[in-house]
Formats: C-alpha cells, structure tokens, sequence
C-alpha cells in the first residue's frame, strides 16, 4: 500500500476536515469523541492503527475478558494496554496490505471502540451470574431461594447502591431475575 493510498483511504471513510496528517507517516482523525491514529513504523514497513477506548484503571477488572475478546473474537483488531490507557490497535506490514484491509481493519477497529467495554462487561456479568447459579444449586437452594437471596443483598447495599430510586431497583431486580431464569435451566 502507497502513502497516498492511506491518505485517500481516510478521506474517504471520514470526513475530510476530521483527517488531518501531522507528518509524512502520521494521520490523526478526530471526530465525535473518537481519536484515530495511523502512523507507519520509522522505516515505513509497518502501518498501525489505533485509539485510545478508557483507561487501564477502568479497563483493568476486565482484563482476562480482553485478553479472551483477542483470542476469540476481534478479528484483526487487537485490545491493548499502553500509556495507562486501554486502546483498539491494528497493525499490519504496509507491503501486503490492500485497501480492502485497511477499510475492513478500520472498521472492526471503530466498532470496539463503539462498544467500549459493554461487551466484556456483559460477559462478566454472565460468568459472575453462573457463579452464583452454580453456588446456589450445590447448596441446594432452588431459583426462587436464590433470588430472595439476591434480593436481600440488594436491599443491605451489598449488591449495588443504597441511594439508589425504587424504580432503579425494581428495574435492577427484573434484570437480575431475567438472567437467573435463562441461565438457571442451563447450568448443571
């Protein structure tokens, strides 16, 4: 891939005035909250892509979430820790990269940074979910004992906030008792 190529590439996928190329191997993209870089290594061969999602701090309770979004689901995108941030990075040697790469790569690289960490988080809360189904069934508690259980926690400020409306608690209780039920019947 040529220099200009990159360049004709980003102008097409954004809009013009939110591209700009600070240096010869450097094009920065700004727009709506999102921060997109895109520089080539110091000898050129490189190209690699990249924005900033969160902080490490608040990425850090999913980092075993991350590490297995990289194995099993992000593609050609990658999530990585650097500079006390959390970023979505692509990078791939400029000779055998197309257009079609690049344009595919971005936009697996904006759709991570789209969900932040809503995807991990929700596997969190699944996994923490089966925890508590398993726990629950070795005891021999049954679903309606379990979200009693829950319920309580709740309401003594062990599970979410005290200071919290009623309707957010009910909203928050439905929630819980909704993925109780799926997950229930599929956890031995």
């Amino acid at each position: 891939m040529q220099i200009n190529e990159i360049t004709e590439v980003l102008t097409r996928l954004f809009e013009a005035d939110s591209v700009s190329q600070p240096g010869p191997d450097t094009w920065k993209i700004e727009r709506e909250g999102l921060r997109l870089f895109v520089i080539l290594s110091a000898d050129g061969s490189w190209l690699r892509a990249f924005a900033p999602v969160v902080t490490a701090e608040a990425a850090a309770p999913y980092a075993e979430f991350l590490l297995q979004a990289n194995f099993e689901r992000t593609q050609q995108v990658r999530y990585a820790f650097d500079q006390g941030l959390l970023w979505v990075i692509f990078h791939h040697p400029r000779e055998s990269l197309t257009i079609d790469d690049l344009q595919l790569a971005i936009a697996q690289l904006l759709a991570l940074w789209e969900v932040k960490l809503d995807d991990v988080f929700g596997q969190l809360i699944d996994t923490r979910i089966r925890q508590i189904v398993q726990a629950s069934k070795q005891r021999g508690q049954s679903l309606t004992e379990t979200m009693q259980t829950l319920t309580r926690f709740y309401e003594e400020g062990m599970m979410g906030s005290l200071d919290r409306s009623p309707e957010e608690k009910k909203q928050f209780l439905v929630a819980w008792e909704q993925q109780l039920n799926r997950i229930w019947v599929e956890t031995e």
